[in-house]
C-alpha cells in the first residue's frame, strides 16, 4: 500500500529535486507507519536478550571429533562464544549447560568446560537435562534467573558426543564387583568370584529409548507417522527438502553461527556440517525401513543421525547489553514447556507447545515470521504438522473447537533441520535460536518460533523478537 502511495504521487507530478526529496521522505514515513508490527511486552522485568551464540560443525559422529572427549567440544563453543561477542570472561555471573548421556568423569559438563576454557574458579555452573531440548532448558533456566535478579550475564549452552558414550557393566556384574569391594577376606572374595556366570559378561549399552515403554524413538516416530498418514513418499520428499536447503544455506553461507575447531593430529580445522547430502527421490526411496520391519515408513534418511556438537549462547538483560556495548540479536519474549502421553503421543511437544504458545502471547499463526522446528525424524514433523491441521485432534487433545491451522512453509525451516545439520541432543536448542535470530534479520522478520520434541513425552515451544541492532555476522 505504502508503496503504491509512493507511486501515485511521484505519477501525478513532475516535481524539483527538493520537492523530490521531500515526496520520498513522506512515503518512506508512509511506509514505515504501516508496516509496523505489535511488539510483545516483556514479563520478565528485565527484558531479557540474546546477545549472540555459536556452535561448533556439527559432525557425523565416528568421524573428525571421534577422539575427543565432550567437555573439550564444549570449551571449544565456549571460547568460541567468548571470542565473537569479545566479552572477558569476568564479566560472566554463571553459567547453564546441557548434556543428555553424560561422560561419567565429566558429569557437571558445563563446570569442567568452564574450567578447562580458562573461566574462573568462582564463576558457578551447573548441567542440566532435559533430552532433546537440554540447551532450551538451560537458556530458559538463565531467563528465570535473570529475571530473578540472581545475575546479570549467563551464558547457556549444550554438547552431545555420541562418538564416545558410557557403556556399562551389567547391574549382577555391578553388585558382585561392589561386593567384592567390601571382602574382609580372601576366602570371601574367592567365593564371590566363584559366583560368576557367563551372563554377567553382558554389557549394558545405552539406548535411545523410552524408559517408560522400553521403545526406541524410531519406533514410535513410525507408529506416529502410520497414526497420521505420513506416507513414506511423503517423508522422503521432506528429507530431500531439509537437505536440500542446508546446502543452499551452507552454499550461500548463512550459518555465521559456526567457529572453526581445531582437532589434535588432524591437518586444519573443522570448519562446516558433514552430515548434509542432497540425494534423489530415487535413491530415498531403495532406503529398507530401519525400525518397524518391513513395512515401516522410517528409514535412516528421513531420520536425524548421531551427531557431535556443541553450542553457547549469552544472554542478559537489554539494559546490560547496552552498558557493555553490545548488540542483542533477539529479545527472549516467552517460553512454554508441555509434556504428553509417552507412548503414543512421544514426539508431538510442538503440536502441543506451539499452539500454547501463541495463545500465551496473543499472537496468531499469521504474525510469525520464521519457524524454526526441530527435525527428529520427517514422519515426525508431519505428524506434528497434520494434528496441528486437525480438527479431531484440536477437540479431543488441545480443547480447542478448532484446529490450530497449519504454518506457511515458505517460513519454516528453511535453513535446513536436524535431519541435515545434525542433532547433538543437548546443543540442538541453541542452534535454533541462533537460526531465528539470524533469518529474522535476513528475512525482514519480526517474531519467531522455536519448538522441539523430547524424550519422555515432553516439547518446548519458544518466541524470539528481533531486536533493532540485530545483524547476522
Amino acid at each position: 500500500m505504502a508503496s503504491q502511495i509512493a507511486r501515485s504521487l511521484l505519477a501525478t507530478t513532475r516535481p524539483t529535486t527538493t520537492l523530490k526529496f521531500d515526496i520520498a521522505r513522506r512515503a518512506l514515513s508512509v511506509t514505515a507507519t504501516l508496516q509496523q508490527k505489535k511488539s510483545l511486552k516483556d514479563k520478565t522485568g528485565k527484558n531479557v536478550v540474546l546477545v549472540d551464540g555459536v556452535r561448533t560443525p556439527f559432525l557425523v559422529s565416528f568421524t573428525d571429533y571421534a577422539k575427543m572427549m565432550p567437555h573439550e567440544l564444549a570449551r571449544h563453543s565456549l571460547l568460541g562464544l567468548l571470542h565473537k561477542t569479545g566479552i572477558p570472561k569476568e564479566v560472566v555471573d554463571y553459567i547453564v549447560y546441557g548434556t543428555v548421556i553424560q561422560e561419567v568423569k565429566t558429569s557437571n559438563i558445563g563446570r569442567e568446560a568452564a574450567l578447562a576454557a580458562g573461566f574462573s574458579d568462582r564463576t558457578p555452573a551447573h548441567t542440566v537435562t532435559m533430552a532433546c531440548i537440554s540447551s532450551n532448558q538451560a537458556i530458559t533456566t538463565g531467563v528465570g534467573m535473570i529475571a530473578a535478579g540472581a545475575y546479570d550475564v549467563i551464558v547457556c549452552g549444550g554438547v552431545e558426543f555420541m562418538s564416545d558414550v558410557p557403556i556399562r557393566h551389567s547391574r549382577k556384574m555391578r553388585s558382585l564387583l561392589l561386593k567384592l569391594n567390601r571382602a574382609k577376606t580372601p576366602a570371601q572374595r574367592l567365593s564371590l568370584l566363584a559366583s560368576i556366570r557367563p551372563d554377567y559378561f553382558a554389557p549394558e549399552l545405552p539406548a535411545v529409548a523410552e524408559f517408560s515403554s522400553g521403545e526406541t524413538m524410531g519406533h514410535s516416530a513410525d507408529r506416529l507417522a502410520a497414526a497420521f498418514g505420513a506416507t513414506r513418499a511423503e517423508q522422503d520428499e521432506y528429507a530431500l527438502r531439509s537437505h536440500t536447503l542446508a546446502a543452499e544455506a551452507q552454499a550461500k553461507g548463512h550459518f555465521t553461527d559456526l567457529i572453526p575447531v581445531k582437532v589434535d593430529g588432524k591437518d586444519g580445522v573443522v570448519e562446516k556440517d558433514n552430515g548434509i547430502r542432497v540425494s534423489s527421490p530415487e535413491q530415498l526411496a531403495k532406503l529398507r525401513p530401519a525400525f518397524v520391519k518391513p513395512h515401516g515408513t522410517v528409514t535412516a534418511a528421513n531420520s536425524s543421525f548421531l551427531t557431535d556438537g556443541a553450542s553457547a549462547c549469552l544472554i542478559m538483560s537489554e539494559a546490560k547489553a547496552k552498558e557493555l556495548g553490545l548488540k542483542p540479536k533477539a529479545y527472549l519474549r516467552d517460553f512454554t514447556y508441555v509434556a504428553q502421553d509417552p507412548v503414543d503421543q512421544l514426539l508431538l511437544g510442538p503440536a502441543y507447545g506451539i499452539p500454547k504458545i501463541l495463545e500465551k502471547s496473543g499472537l496468531q499463526l499469521g504474525d510469525i515470521d520464521t519457524w524454526e522446528i526441530h527435525e527428529a525424524f520427517a514422519g515426525q514433523i508431519l505428524a506434528n504438522l497434520k494434528a496441528m491441521d486437525s480438527d479431531w485432534f484440536a477437540q479431543n487433545y488441545l480443547g480447542k473447537q478448532t484446529k490450530v491451522g497449519v504454518p506457511d512453509m515458505n517460513k519454516w525451516n528453511k535453513w535446513g533441520g536436524s535431519l541435515s545439520i545434525g542433532h547433538p541432543f543437548a546443543a540442538t536448542g541453541v542452534r535454533l535460536a541462533m537460526h531465528t535470530a539470524h533469518r529474522l534479520v535476513k528475512e525482514d522478520g519480526q517474531f519467531g518460533v522455536i519448538s522441539a520434541c523430547a524424550a519422555g513425552g515432553q516439547g518446548v515451544a519458544m518466541i524470539l523478537e528481533r531486536h533493532p541492532d540485530a545483524h547476522t555476522d
